[in-house]
């Protein structure tokens, strides 16, 4: 938190301090957001599947290249934890870190989802976001936040020294464990940081400490993807509720999510192609 001051006051600190940042990864050179094209393509689409993810609990969907997935508040305030794979080979998976450096602590209409190294590609877009108007508060915080990993039961009980068993971590473990059909300490080092779907999150002003508040989010409000290659996702609805007060455990109230997965017409992505890997050599300097 680097509030202990050890280390004594240089002379020149104010002109060290007063240095002007610079943006670490400018994305001038990435795809611009072709908002014509998502809603073009998403203009008579068909509903394909739906899923409820129940409370304290995750479950896994697919979805084809090409198409779209919302995920949906349906009864009340819920925040929801995405995991993304490559379904043809699950060692590709979302990258939260990466896609924070491009585009900040939260994501929205018109930000992608980038996998891991070496794969490097956008996996999916956002192409529509309900609750875009919420913007940054006076605290500094937002929605779909990139920041946070996921609650889990191993930083619980270092804590709280008690195990509770129904974390995100824990239930796209057990999510994750079911659909490929092995048990979970086989499959445990799949699951990944997350996006915090609807989670209302941000850093204090004094400590800089992650914090959330309750979600913005009211039943109907969604946000909406466009799956950029074939995707395996699990969703987990958050033991925290809206993570107004609590997670990891059973005090706060919660409430299902949906998954919606649509099917865009017929000839609307006649010039679209999915996302290739990451063209580099992986040489690394070698001889």
């Amino acid at each position: 938190m680097k509030i202990i001051n050890l280390s004594p006051e240089p002379n020149d600190a104010e002109i060290r301090r007063s240095i002007k940042p610079v943006i670490s990864y400018p994305i001038d050179n990435l795809p611009v957001f072709d908002a014509t094209f998502y809603k073009t393509a998403s203009k008579k689409m068909n509903l394909i599947e739906s899923i409820i993810i129940p409370p304290r609990d995750a479950k896994t969907f697919e979805v084809p290249a090409g198409h779209f997935f919302r995920i949906i508040s349906k009864e009340g305030p819920q925040v929801g934890d995405l995991n993304l794979w490559n379904k043809n080979n699950i060692d590709e998976r979302f990258f939260s870190g990466k896609t924070r450096a491009l585009y900040g602590t939260h994501v929205s209409t018109g930000d992608r989802l980038y996998s891991n190294l070496p794969f490097l590609r956008p996996m999916a877009t956002i192409t529509h976001d309900s609750l875009d108007w919420y913007g940054y508060d006076d605290d500094g915080g937002s929605v779909h936040d990139v920041i946070g990993t996921r609650c889990d039961p191993y930083t619980h009980i270092a804590l709280n020294n008690e195990e509770y068993h129904y974390c995100c971590h824990s239930n796209l473990c057990r999510a994750l464990s079911k659909q490929q059909q092995k048990p979970i300490n086989e499959i445990e080092h799949h699951v990944h940081d997350v996006l915090n779907v609807f989670m209302c999150t941000g850093f204090t002003k004094d400590t800089h400490q992650y914090f959330m508040k309750a979600s913005p989010v009211r039943p109907d409000d969604f946000i909406e993807f466009f799956a950029e290659i074939d995707l395996l996702c699990g969703l987990s609805a958050c033991p925290g509720g809206d993570c107004s007060s609590s997670h990891s455990s059973d005090a706060a109230k919660c409430y299902p999510l949906q998954v919606d997965i649509f099917q865009p017409a017929e000839g609307a992505l006649s010039q679209w192609t999915p996302e290739a890997q990451n063209k580099y050599s992986r040489n690394h300097g070698s001889s």
